[in-house]
């Protein structure tokens, strides 16, 4: 039974992750992985993401990351490991992160008592978070934690991340859904990313698109006609995967109690508007573009 107001969690989470994801709209980390030799920007992300688990296959990233069109992962991976080593990948991503957050938030924020405050909260939820059946959190959970407060904070940001990641992936896994079903359902919602951007940095074909929301209309998920919604049954479904996703990930939160909770929140907020108002992220990452 949690001791937490309802969603808290949730709410903490969206406010928290978007200081993670920056990262990866930032032109910094393109110019940092340029000056490792990682140009192609799926390479870039497949090696920045998958950088804490080492040099590994593109198996292993196609199952970690779940929804990306295996071909695409394989034309980068295990290759971009011979272009730069895991160790100078992590290199290159934190640099990358420190100039992201100085350039998002300013050097008034990055030094102020506030983002050391949010630091130690995050990094007091992450005590509780478990590695169990959670690849990518556990392989970034044995990295070391920045001294630095604001890159601490995202370090920390990073394991609530992939914590609550991988908890989701079992979800959908649970649900029954592949992963472009999961991708087609989400945008569905008219909360999930938008079908050219999926189809541009997931790999995935306008066929594949149309293959997927096909299995989703057998199921009685998706409505039929042209225009993308869910049915009663499959809105029901991507509820109940939210609610399993907070079920699996509420542990952090609950060590940090409800007033930790809502104040991690309550400065995440802060940061996050004067990281959107600095143009953190592309309309057409979300489903608005």
């Amino acid at each position: 039974m949690s001791n937490l107001p309802a969603r808290a969690e949730r709410r903490c989470h969206n406010a928290v992750n978007p200081l993670h994801s920056s990262l990866f709209f930032s032109p910094d980390l393109g110019a940092e992985m340029a000056k490792i030799g990682i140009e192609d920007p799926a390479a870039a992300y497949f090696a920045t993401r998958a950088a804490a688990l080492g040099a590994v296959g593109a198996g292993t990233v196609g199952a970690t990351f779940y929804n990306f069109n295996p071909v695409l992962v394989a034309r980068h991976v295990p290759a971009v490991w011979e272009t730069a080593s895991p160790d100078v990948v992590l290199d290159a991503r934190i640099r990358a992160a420190d100039s992201t957050l100085r350039r998002l938030l300013g050097e008034e924020i990055i030094a102020s008592a506030e983002m050391a405050e949010a630091a130690r909260l995050a990094l007091r939820a992450t005590e509780a978070c478990t590695p169990h059946a959670r690849p990518l959190y556990a392989a970034h959970a044995d990295l070391p934690v920045p001294e630095e407060p604001h890159l601490a904070f995202w370090h920390a940001a990073t394991l609530l991340r992939e914590h609550r990641g991988d908890a989701h992936l079992a979800a959908l896994l649970a649900a029954g859904l592949d992963p472009l079903e999961s991708l087609v359902s989400h945008t569905a919602t008219g909360k999930g990313m938008a079908i050219g951007w999926i189809l541009s940095t997931r790999g995935w074909r306008r066929t594949d698109w149309e293959a997927a929301s096909g299995r989703l209309r057998e199921r009685g998920l998706l409505a039929d006609g042209e225009e993308l919604a869910l049915t009663g049954a499959g809105t029901a479904l991507r509820a109940e995967i939210e609610e399993a996703t907070d079920r699996m990930d509420t542990a952090p939160y609950q060590h940090l109690g409800a007033e930790g909770v809502e104040r991690l929140t309550e400065l995440a907020r802060g940061f996050l508007f004067t990281a959107a108002a600095a143009g953190a992220f592309p309309a057409s990452a979300t489903g608005q573009g």
